[in-house]
């Protein structure tokens, strides 16, 4: 249910998606600014949080870090998202070198990223990395897969190939009703809009539900309440409480399929309100929408996605 000022009150709906339906699968939080950190060593620290088949690394590096992977199995996603945060990303016999508000897109295999001064950085990776699904706070929420989703299917490989790219965020200050900018790879979306220095028209929210994917909501700064609704089955055992959240920065909140929500940011502070939407992996509605996707000339739609008018 969006309001008409909302520009996804536009979007597509693929063909044959049905909307209805529930989950037993609870939301999840990750108060990185209360929560024990699950690393904490001479890098830094880091917290880790999943949803179905996203994980996040929340990172606050120590000056002279590098965070590593070896050998992995997918392409993932670095974002930088505060100024004056200088780093260095390597990977497949490249290298790349920034100052800060950026996000890196980043090849399958052996890479690594290093801050000479430290800063907030965030990884974001498929639930293809085993090691970091055990490390993830909420591991137990997805001992069984949700079976309100498909099983995860990257999207196709890039024509010019798997390479380290790196973009640029928006800055500015976010319109009401804004979404994105966004770019995707082959198994992340991030709609990254800029900072927001106004609270969100309490008469004018969006609650809505996704049938078979779930949402990660990224807060960098700021507070907001997440409003959360579970539909009811036939079965009462099954049904669960509405869930009015407040929460500040940084966190995550990861919203099941199904789960009727909208986040409504509250009266900003000195930084403002900035939050990142996530999904893994990357949303058709938001791919078809032309120009939110900055990157969609690198990184194909699947045929098989295709409404029958778009297909080559």
């Amino acid at each position: 249910m969006y309001d008409k000022s909302d520009p996804r009150a536009s979007l597509i709906v693929p063909k044959g998606s049905a909307q209805s339906g529930t989950t037993v699968v609870p939301a999840s939080y990750g108060r990185f600014y209360q929560d024990s950190p699950v690393d904490d060593d001479a890098n830094g620290r880091g917290w880790y949080i999943r949803g179905q088949n996203l994980i996040v690394h929340w990172i606050e590096a120590k000056p002279g870090a590098t965070f590593s992977r070896s050998a992995q199995v997918d392409e993932y996603m670095i974002v930088v998202p505060d100024d004056n945060t200088p780093y260095e990303a390597a990977a497949n016999g490249e290298s790349v070198r920034g100052d800060g508000f950026q996000l890196l897109i980043v090849p399958p295999g052996d890479s690594k990223i290093s801050l000479p001064k430290g800063g907030r950085i965030v990884r974001l990776f498929s639930t293809q990395s085993a090691d970091l699904c055990a490390k993830c706070a909420n591991a137990a929420t997805y001992a069984q897969p949700d079976p309100s989703q498909p099983l995860f299917k990257p999207w196709p490989a890039p024509p010019a190939g798997y390479k380290l790219r790196h973009y640029d965020l928006a800055r500015g200050e976010r319109a009401p009703g804004q979404i994105g900018p966004m770019w995707r790879c082959t198994t992340i979306m991030v709609s990254f809009p800029p900072t927001s220095r106004r609270a969100r028209d309490a008469s004018k929210l969006s609650p809505h539900s996704h049938y078979d994917f779930d949402q990660c909501s990224l807060v960098f700064s700021g507070n907001y309440v997440h409003h959360l609704r579970w539909p009811w089955s036939s079965n009462k055992s099954e049904w669960r409480d509405d869930e009015h959240v407040e929460i500040g920065a940084p966190s995550v909140t990861l919203i099941p399929a199904r789960v009727i929500h909208t986040s409504e940011a509250q009266v900003p502070g000195p930084e403002g309100n900035r939050m990142a939407d996530i999904f893994a992996p990357p949303r058709l509605d938001f791919s078809l929408k032309e120009g939110l996707v900055r990157n969609a000339d690198e990184y194909p739609i699947p045929q098989e996605l295709l409404p029958s008018e778009a297909k080559s």
